[in-house]
């Protein structure tokens, strides 16, 4: 099949190879326009725009892919099927209608649990002990499509989002390609109905949701600070005794199911004799962690480096400097 590929973030990099490497013809690629980014704010391609160009594929970054000369250029194609992963826009009436085969969406969940922008997140925010990815055929409401394919794997301990996103990524790949088979023997193939009692929602994250809340189970802060890393990330402010206060984001914790062990002052955010975080229920034992402005370091040297010790504190960071 000739295939229109559509796409902006790096989830969508191993499908777009891999519709390659199999030999489809992907005619073009559609991606957002460049964006200022870092310290200098030069514009930067997308992650499918650059890989696009390395690889030697025409591309098209439209602001908007609805406008009629976008549509126009498209339709000149003459693509098949379109593939999107992680696009960012809404897909209009107009191009739902424009390809002979339809267009398929790759979705990190298994729909129609976590429907919406920030499911791999959300997956370890709810506590999740399996997700997966979906591809769907695209319809107007968001991620409500008939089912074509769907790939399972479990959440590991620790895991964190960054994480889950490269491995949903590396499965989505198989789901596409299998979702594609499955066309390929039958290009009206409706796919199968999603299940609309079952479906919940992963809405989008703001940065105000990283600002950690101490007073909660050592299992939700556990859940938040996996689930929100890298971004927008769990942050709070290390205190120490001896006056030194600076903003870090925790990058990787886990639950202790033992006893929280008394810190100096009792108090919540403290650090305990064994280590850990007191929280509001359990204790929370840190993995990694990342000060501002600085790379992720494990918990070890940033205990040594600081010369953290039992009574030093985390507490919340302030919502007005948000």
């Amino acid at each position: 099949m000739r295939i229109l590929f559509i796409g902006a973030g790096e989830f969508g990099i191993p499908t777009l190879r891999k519709l390659v490497d199999l030999g489809h013809d992907v005619c073009s690629v559609v991606t957002q326009p460049d964006r200022p980014a870092g310290r200098g704010q030069a514009a930067r391609p997308t992650p499918i725009r650059a890989f696009a160009l390395e690889t030697g594929l025409p591309v098209d970054a439209p602001p908007r892919i609805n406008d009629a000369e976008c549509v126009r250029r498209i339709k000149s194609l003459n693509a098949e099927l379109a593939v999107v992963v992680a696009y960012g826009q809404k897909i209009g009436r107009e191009l739902l209608d424009a390809f002979p085969v339809g267009i398929v969406n790759l979705h990190a969940s298994l729909l129609p649990r976590l429907r919406g922008a920030a499911p791999i997140q959300w997956a370890i925010l709810r506590g999740d002990e399996e997700t997966g990815v979906t591809v769907f055929r695209l319809v107007e409401r968001m991620d409500a499509g008939p089912m074509l394919s769907q790939r399972r794997t479990g959440i590991k301990a620790a895991e964190t989002a960054e994480e889950l996103h490269d491995r949903l990524a590396a499965i989505g790949c198989d789901a596409i390609d299998a979702a594609l088979k499955r066309l390929a023997a039958d290009p009206a193939d409706p796919g199968d109905p999603q299940d609309e009692f079952r479906a919940t929602a992963a809405p989008k994250l703001s940065k105000a949701d990283g600002i950690l809340d101490l007073s909660q189970t050592a299992i939700e802060l556990e859940r938040r600070v996996n689930g929100l890393y890298s971004w927008p990330g769990a942050r709070c402010r290390f205190v120490s005794q001896a006056g030194r206060s600076e903003e870090v984001v925790l990058a990787r914790a886990l639950a202790d199911d033992a006893p929280a062990e008394p810190t100096p002052s009792h108090e919540i955010g403290c650090i305990t004799q064994r280590g850990g975080l007191l929280t509001g229920r359990g204790e929370l034992a840190i993995l990694e962690i990342q000060p501002a402005n600085g790379r992720v370091m494990n918990w070890e040297a940033f205990v040594n480096g600081r010369h953290v010790r039992p009574g030093d504190r985390f507490v919340a960071v302030s919502r007005e400097s948000e």
